[in-house]
């Protein structure tokens, strides 16, 4: 299949295969949003995605890294909906606490990295991938803030909206359409910048690091979360080249790189490094859970509708739920694929995980020089 069998993720295609669903509020409604997608463009977007993993001249790292915008793009056109449903409203990891319950967490780890980027009321901060918003408005919430997100899908960017409007905060945001290599803002612009598990869609990570500084004013702070290959990942083993593999198609990721790619690259684009920690794989008081915990949840979990879609058994649920939906024509064609590839997704994350290998917590903190 050639490149021009790509359908590109446009504006134009966000509208014609999102528009009927944009306005639903609920993360638990993912039939009627499958029910209500342009089925057709479902079916070729999803054929697209597949086309940089299976058999076609776009499988290869060259190809996933030239296009990572059409790759990611149409990732999380088809991914944003099963997200919401199983994780909510901030695609992120956390550890936890015991007692803690998952929200709990997710909040006190984006609490975190906001403390550590010393965001204050009044402040001009970039959320830099923002997804739907979710950290976002936890940052407006803690700190009082005006945080503006940048994200480069249109269907998420519409989603963040309605959030923003259903909590009252739209004088406190803005979410712009923008590809975080070439930023669509004047230098020096934001007192912070932060970013959540996001940049590890970047081809190069200097590159978006360099934009972060670059729309950064002089002495302020910029504060990561990176997806990140530890330095146990070894390129010889089989086994560790499968799961990287397996966790970049099953996210939407062009190339994982290294904690020590990821450290060189923030200094390189002229961060002064304050703070360096692997969070993943640093057991502390108050943070007893590894982030994992909650893809690897067992057999069956009733702690809420999010738990059980969770859980092995939630997770058969909906495949089984999704396979009957595609089967009668309510769900497009191939939304079986997507339920499919977030299964490898959490599969081989957790199995990264627990031979140490990946970390999706890897924390930089620096300092933009005041001269």
């Amino acid at each position: 299949m050639s490149t021009n069998a790509l359908l590109e993720p446009t504006t134009e295609l966000s509208k014609a295969l999102h528009q009927d669903v944009v306005e639903d509020q609920s993360a638990s409604s993912i039939v009627n949003r499958l029910k209500s997608k342009n089925k057709e463009l479902q079916t070729q977007s999803i054929n697209t995605y597949q086309q940089f993993w299976t058999e076609s001249e776009n499988n290869n790292e060259e190809s996933r890294t030239t296009m990572y915008k059409t790759l990611t793009n149409t990732y999380y056109n088809l991914a944003t909906d099963f997200y919401e449903y199983g994780w909510g409203e901030s695609f992120h990891f956390a550890r936890r606490s015991i007692g803690e319950t998952h929200r709990e967490s997710i909040r006190r780890h984006e609490h975190l990295l906001f403390s550590a980027a010393k965001i204050t009321s009044g402040m001009k901060v970039l959320d830099v991938g923002c997804g739907v918003g979710g950290p976002a408005r936890e940052c407006i919430r803690f700190t009082g803030a005006h945080v503006t997100g940048l994200n480069n899908n249109d269907y998420q960017i519409q989603r963040a909206n309605i959030y923003a409007a259903k909590y009252k905060q739209q004088d406190h945001s803005a979410f712009v359409k923008g590809d975080f290599m070439d930023m669509p803002f004047a230098d020096n612009t934001f007192d912070a910048v932060y970013a959540i598990e996001a940049t590890c869609h970047a081809p190069v990570l200097k590159g978006v690091y360099s934009q972060m500084y670059r729309v950064l004013k002089p002495g302020g702070y910029f504060a990561i979360y990176e997806w990140c290959l530890t330095d146990k990942f070894d390129q010889s083993s089989e086994l560790h080249r499968k799961l990287a593999l397996d966790i970049e198609h099953g996210d939407g990721i062009a190339k994982l790189f290294g904690t020590d790619v990821a450290l060189q690259a923030a200094k390189d684009a002229g961060f002064e490094i304050e703070i360096v920690s692997d969070i993943a794989h640093e057991t502390t008081i108050g943070n007893e859970i590894p982030w994992y915990s909650y893809l690897d949840v067992g057999m069956i979990d009733f702690s809420g509708l999010q738990g059980f879609a969770r859980s092995h058994i939630g997770r058969k649920f909906t495949s089984s739920a999704v396979k009957i939906l595609e089967k009668v024509g309510i769900a497009p064609e191939g939304t079986v694929k997507v339920q499919d590839v977030l299964t490898t997704a959490a599969d081989s994350l957790v199995a990264g995980a627990k031979i140490e290998i990946f970390t999706p917590m890897y924390l930089i903190v620096g300092r933009k020089p005041l001269n």
